[in-house]
């Protein structure tokens, strides 16, 4: 609380001494505040820890995965004409790609009319029937049935299994209903059309392809398979995407080819599996690092690090090194150091030799695969121990965020607590240094009269004798 014109009357300094005993009441805060810096930097560095281990665990379940080292890389010498991307599931091969046809969509085109907004009868209920011998309905009862409304209800609807738009070619009758089917191929393509309870819109939207008098709606784009051979067998496509031809690979066809082939490449990727070795040595390190900084000791000016002699960081250091001494017996792979992983003594720091990788995962795929993604690999390992420690009800890390949050929270209740006993305290002292204040002006201004009193009597005196 501001305290100011205290002592003005009395000339006593007691603004500057009330001051001063806030500026000393104010010093035990000082402990507590410090205390709370330490708290929070707990609470931070735990923070810091959890992120740490976090790393470590998404790093170990990239190992774990049968895709890592699976991993195909796939190549076309003309990416333009066809694209391909392969899973786990590839093998490893050459394959020559020859495109005669793309799969084209059906499209189906009304007669032109003057107006898009009219109603065209009154409801009606439109069956559309695919050549995969499936039907859909759009029940119109009670609804707007002009061009504008049946495009939105058409489209509303992806059961149906068609798309709708409306084409003006600058007739005067020019506003045309177009049909396309939502995907490529021959089933999909729509092979009648047909309006019961409203004959205007029969006349307009009837479609049989079996007899085309009969309709008039015209065929503008003939549904089409996607036709291609690879390595000389003949395969046929509902689309232009296609995932079952050769196991574990997709082709997507952008075009006919021209005169040569396509060449398709699939070999092993490596780089896969090396990078996700790479991300998991990266993690670790990092989780090292800050370990060793949080937890460091400066022995030259007796500095100590936010969290030196704690014991979470030591208990979670030892559980993350002791599974790096994993071993599988019994093969070439062995430990970490087989692999080309090695620990520095000093640091704890993982080094990784990928040439050294590189050459265990091609010489011996299957025991790298056992040793790292094994039932009882080191990836299963790691994930273990890191769910333990980043439990949110029992885990280390949880339970001493927890007490560092309370310790942070007690702080801010003793910190308040202690500045509203201070403020109380001023408040007495104000209050009675006015008082002083009064007391010492009006002890002032009787001093002043009587002085004045005393003189006048002095003179009077004076004059008379």
């Amino acid at each position: 609380m501001a305290i100011s014109n205290i002592g003005v009357g009395s000339g006593l300094p007691l603004d500057q001494l009330l001051a001063d005993l806030r500026k000393n009441s104010e010093a035990p805060l000082t402990v507590i505040q410090n205390k709370q810096t330490v708290a929070n930097a707990r609470l931070s560095a735990y923070g810091v820890l959890k992120s740490s281990v976090e790393a470590v665990q998404k790093a170990a379940e990239a190992l774990g995965k049968a895709s890592t080292y699976g991993a195909v890389k796939v190549t076309s010498n003309s990416t333009d004409t066809l694209t391909v991307t392969g899973s786990d599931k590839a093998i490893a091969g050459q394959y020559s790609v020859e495109i005669t046809e793309l799969a084209k969509a059906q499209s189906l085109v009304g007669l032109g009319r003057e107006d898009r907004t009219s109603n065209i009868g009154n409801g009606g209920v439109i069956t559309f029937t695919r050549e995969d011998g499936t039907t859909a309905k759009l029940d119109l009862s009670g609804k707007d049935t002009s061009l504008d409304a049946i495009v939105a209800a058409i489209n509303a609807d992806p059961s149906l299994g068609v798309n709708a738009t409306l084409i003006n070619d600058g007739s005067d009758s020019p506003h045309r209903l177009m049909l396309t089917a939502s995907t490529t191929g021959t089933d999909a393509a729509i092979t009648s059309i047909s309006v019961e309870g409203n004959a205007d819109l029969q006349s307009l939207l009837g479609y049989d392809a079996a007899d085309p008098s009969a309709h008039t709606l015209e065929q503008k784009t003939e549904a089409l398979n996607a036709k291609l051979t690879i390595n000389g067998i003949e395969i046929t496509s509902q689309t232009n995407t296609v995932t079952d031809a050769v196991e574990g690979l997709t082709l997507t066809l952008n075009k006919k080819t021209s005169t040569d082939p396509v060449l398709v490449s699939a070999t092993r990727d490596p780089s896969v599996a090396t990078k996700a070795v790479t991300d998991f040595v990266n993690a670790y390190n990092n989780m090292n690092t800050n370990i060793r900084q949080l937890t460091s000791y400066n022995a030259d000016n007796g500095q100590a690090s936010v969290l030196t002699g704690d014991s979470v960081s030591r208990n979670i250091q030892s559980q993350m090194r002791s599974i790096l001494d994993f071993s599988l017996p019994g093969t070439a792979v062995g430990t970490l150091a087989g692999l080309g992983i090695t620990t520095n003594p000093a640091s704890g720091a993982l080094t990784v030799d990928n040439t050294k990788l590189e050459a265990a995962l091609k010489a011996n795929p299957s025991e790298v695969i056992a040793f790292f993604a094994g039932e009882d690999g080191l990836s299963a390992r790691l994930q273990k121990t890191t769910e333990s420690i980043l439990n949110t009800e029992q885990g280390i890390i949880s339970t001493a965020q927890s007490g560092a949050k309370r310790q942070v929270d007690d702080l801010k209740t003793q910190l308040a607590s202690a500045e509203a006993r201070i403020d109380s305290q001023m408040e007495v002292y104000r209050k009675q240094f006015l008082a002083l204040d009064k007391i010492v002006t009006q002890m002032n201004a009787t001093s002043s009269y009587l002085t004045q009193q005393l003189e006048m009597l002095s003179a009077n005196a004076t004059k008379k004798n």
